[in-house]
């Protein structure tokens, strides 16, 4: 659940970011972006050498363990910035940094105990809601793929899991199980349609998990929620020039960045809507994705990845719709909702995109295949 926050006025939030501004005077903080889980400002300073940066106060009852996630983001985001170094790209491309505080702490706590840290802000860019256009496909691809590219050198047992069971299908069809024990749905059309379809299809949850266990597929470091509003684009070239919201990264498999990214990028109606009939999974921007992902992923990917990444468009699109079918069922205890059956509006969504993946199969494995 999301804990709510009330900064008590300008002047403590200015105090709070002058803990961490080494380059001039803090003269303005103002809220910022469109995140659900910290509370993010930012900053404006009187200095040429760096004029902004990003200053948030991290949810700890969602991250509970925030020291790991600064320790996480600065072992990566350390190596990725020497391997920038020391790769000659021919276009932009940009990491945020971990910013210290004055005595060289990556964070710091108010009178409160809230946490706080501070991240340099990527200058010129902007982040969507939602796919202008067809031709930023190929550069949400490149996003991804350059963020695993960077990271893949990294073995993943240098970074900690701070969220334990994130993206484990198995254990949120478990969770569901119990939902469902303890708890009779209100019977419907839609709560039928529901229960079949996570009936029909629970050895499928097992797909990815058992392909890791048997060695098919390598534990790496993933991005963990690659969704389109969390990749920057320049505002003068529209090209991709960062990944952003950096907390969720941690060991996994990139299948599942994969399978998110092309689950939430190829739905053009939505998350939010309720024309169920209008849902479905556009096989273009699937193309256009994969196309940005793999020019810059085949470095690294082996020929196991490719075999299963049809599973994971499929899985990611099957396993949200479970946790939001399960929230409905537990009485809406996790996610934000704006009226009683919201999460069982939000679950047929993503069941509907799963049928659309499933009744495409053929035509997807096709276009990973022509990509190889």
């Amino acid at each position: 659940m999301i804990e709510e926050f009330n900064p008590q006025g300008a002047e403590n939030l200015i105090a709070i970011a002058d803990q961490f501004a080494q380059w001039g005077k803090v003269t303005d903080v103002q809220a910022f972006g469109s995140g659900n889980i910290n509370d993010t400002f930012l900053v404006t300073l009187d200095s040429s050498e760096e004029e902004h940066f990003v200053l948030q106060r991290i949810n700890t009852q969602v991250f509970r363990q925030p020291q790991l996630i600064m320790q996480n983001m600065r072992t990566f985001t350390e190596h990725i910035h020497k391997r920038l170094q020391c790769t000659r790209l021919s276009r932009r491309w940009e990491v945020p940094r971990v910013l210290l505080t004055k005595d060289a702490q990556d964070h710091w706590r108010d009178a409160n105990g809230c946490f706080w840290r501070a991240i340099s802000f990527i200058e010129g860019s902007q982040s969507f809601d939602s796919m202008r256009d067809r031709s930023y496909a190929p550069e949400i691809g490149f996003a991804l793929g350059m963020f695993h590219n960077l990271i893949s050198d990294l073995p993943p047992e240098k970074l900690a899991d701070t969220l334990q069971g994130f993206h484990i299908t198995p254990l949120y069809l478990q969770h569901y199980q119990e939902v469902l024990a303890k708890n009779s749905a209100r019977q419907s059309p839609e709560v039928n349609y529901c229960l079949q379809f996570v009936s029909d299809r629970q050895t499928f949850a097992h797909i990815l998990e058992n392909a890791k266990a048997e060695g098919k597929l390598p534990l790496r470091l993933m991005h963990g929620d690659p969704k389109i509003n969390n990749i920057m684009f320049d505002t003068a070239t529209q090209q991709a020039v960062s990944v952003i919201d950096l907390d969720t990264v941690k060991p996994g498999l990139v299948h599942y960045d994969i399978g998110d990214c092309l689950r939430s990028g190829c739905n053009p109606a939505g998350e939010e809507t309720e024309q169920w009939e209008s849902v479905y999974f556009d096989t273009d921007l699937c193309q256009g994705i994969l196309k940005g992902y793999l020019a810059v992923a085949k470095a690294f990917l082996t020929e196991n990845d490719y075999a299963y990444i049809y599973d994971a468009i499929r899985l990611i699109a099957f396993e949200l719709g479970l946790r939001f079918f399960a929230d409905y069922l537990a009485g809406n205890v996790y996610f934000k909702v704006k009226y009683p059956e919201h999460n069982l509006a939000r679950a047929i969504v993503q069941f509907k995109l799963t049928e659309s993946i499933e009744s495409q199969e053929k035509q997807i494995r096709n276009i990973i295949k022509d990509m190889k």
